[in-house]
């Protein structure tokens, strides 16, 4: 175990093909990026802290005077490299080594692998899903299935490769630097771009990543700071990275102007984050007691303050010459109810063409099965590699716009099935798996996000029910008590106590006074004290 680096510790084994990515040189590379940048990282999620309070003495989110000049600017973002300029469909998934070699094999121009809302960040779950890519970027990745019998491989032409990094607030705990655990965003990012930026870009490709939940340029800014830091100590030619940023945070659509500036030289564009754009409007307005969602179902691309926010995406990206990506379908096909399955793959072709039409450069998917109806959309309403020359100069979006609270009611149906999400999300995730099908979505952190954000909404702002009923924490906990009751019929024991944690985590988030800002935070912890290992 390669743990003689001064001032590096390893609070998990390195055993086995994980040796063969956490070298010493990779660890003191990983170690230099968190002793330059680790600080500001601390110093930047303090500040969230700060305009939360701001936020909470209702100073509400808007422009920034300071940076007027910047929006008002004729720069552009550096030019697209040659694999990027047609991104129009996008499926994402966990670092599974089967999933990737099937959503690389799919037909999606692009796949983002993800260590953040598709993955329980594990120890195996990160090395091995470093391991996966680090052979798919060779292309010798493969795969038998012991169940099946049946074998996986790359075909040709496999789409893009990105990866989603782990946002600022998530830290990788099994590695100390100087006593502190390592940022998991620059834990992320420092093993991939060290083993495959070279490799890469001899192939015609580049390092290419999603950035998630940024809230602020400034936070942007550090990002291009390590990119730079990266490209300078492995030699590798600046501007070799870009990176699309999530925009997925109400306060980075004040920002995005200024967010691709500081990332000018190193831009993919920005992507319609949608779900945990919605959780973000909840968890940053969670002061105000007199703002109520409705159920989640009813808050889609079509409600004023989700539209305003991704045509001003479009706008801005489009003025800056780069991409402006859409958001997610979560829909996996319906196998068992083919007209339960026309009906939803109708709203998912309507979804698509609203994007396309609108001005998008491409969408996301989920699942394989969705890939061939996003891209029959984009052919028919994109036949270019990307509709960047669509500007939308005379559209303007104000703050009130952007702010604007979406109409509808809340039901005990609408309860029940973010109780049911929840906890189904979260009891897969304790058995380490971060993306799960349910009713029908596919759900990861973000829609459970959304699910235990609502509940808490609705508990602590005094929500009513289309009934008249009161939505109240006893009422929560007792959909719980249910849940608990039909799972017990369904389920081994395993899994019944993963329940049974995901039952108590749900309770406490949904109770507490204060708003916690990611549910996977507690729930990481537990991961922690209860992850074993075997003796090497």
């Amino acid at each position: 175990m390669p743990t003689h680096l001064d001032g590096v510790e390893f609070k998990a084994p390195i055993t086995g093909a994980w040796n063969e990515i956490l070298t010493p040189e990779s660890i003191a590379f990983l170690a230099d990026l968190q002793r330059l940048y680790n600080g500001k990282r601390k110093e930047l999620l303090a500040a969230r802290i700060e305009r939360q309070k701001k936020i909470d003495a209702g100073i509400l989110p808007d422009f920034l005077p300071e940076t007027a000049d910047i929006r008002a600017g004729d720069w552009k973002a550096a030019p697209i490299p040659a694999d990027l300029q047609d991104r129009r469909v996008e499926i994402t998934g966990p670092v599974d080594r089967k999933m990737i070699i099937n959503a690389l094999n799919c037909g999606a121009k692009v796949f983002m692998a993800d260590f953040e809302d598709s993955t329980t960040p594990t120890w195996s779950n990160v090395l091995d899903g470093q391991i996966n890519l680090r052979d798919a970027v060779r292309r010798t990745i493969t795969f038998s299935d012991e169940k099946t019998g049946k074998q996986y491989a790359l075909k040709e032409n496999p789409a893009v490769l990105f990866i989603r990094a782990r946002g600022w607030h998530l830290e990788e705990q099994h590695m100390l630097v100087d006593g502190e655990p390592m940022s998991g965003s620059i834990f992320d990012f420092g093993l991939y771009f060290f083993h495959n930026a070279k490799e890469l870009l001899s192939r015609g490709s580049g390092p290419y990543f999603y950035l998630p939940k940024i809230e602020s340029h400034r936070e942007a800014r550090l990002w291009n700071d390590i990119f730079v830091r990266a490209q300078e100590q492995l030699g590798v030619e600046q501007g070799s990275i870009r990176a699309t940023v999530l925009i997925e945070t109400i306060l980075a659509t004040f920002e995005m102007d200024e967010i691709l500036y500081e990332l000018r030289d190193h831009s993919a564009g920005l992507n319609c984050g949608r779900w945990d754009y919605i959780f973000s409007f909840i968890k940053k307005l969670s002061g105000d007691k007199s703002i109520v969602l409705p159920d989640r179902g009813q808050v889609t691309m079509t409600t004023h303050f989700m539209r305003s926010y991704s045509k001003l995406a479009i706008k801005t990206c489009h003025h800056r010459q780069i991409h402006a990506m859409g958001g997610m379908s979560a829909f996996i096909p319906i196998k068992s109810d083919a007209e339960a399955n026309d009906r939803a793959l109708a709203q998912v072709r309507a979804d698509k063409e609203r994007e396309a039409s609108d001005g998008h450069d491409g969408t996301w998917v989920a699942h394989p099965g969705l890939v061939p109806i996003a891209l029959e959309v984009f052919d028919r309403l994109m036949p270019g590699p990307n509709q960047i020359s669509k500007q939308l100069d005379d559209y303007t979006v104000t703050a009130a716009d952007l702010l604007r609270i979406p109409e509808g009611t809340i039901s005990e149906a609408g309860v029940r099935q973010n109780v049911a999400v929840g906890l189904g999300y979260l009891e897969a995730w304790m058995r380490g798996i971060g993306c799960v099908p349910l009713f029908n979505l596919m759900e990861d952190a973000a829609t459970a996000e959304i699910s235990r954000a609502q509940l808490w909404q609705w508990v602590h702002h005094n929500a009513k029910l289309d009934d008249g009923r009161s939505v109240t924490a006893d009422m929560v906990g007792g959909v719980i008590d249910s849940e608990l009751t039909a799972a017990r019929e369904k389920v081994d024991d395993q899994r019944m106590a993963a329940y049974e944690k995901a039952a108590e985590l749900m309770r406490q988030l949904v109770r507490s006074d204060t708003f916690t800002d990611f549910l996977t935070l507690p729930a990481y912890d537990r991961i922690m004290k209860e992850e074993t290992f075997a003796t090497a």
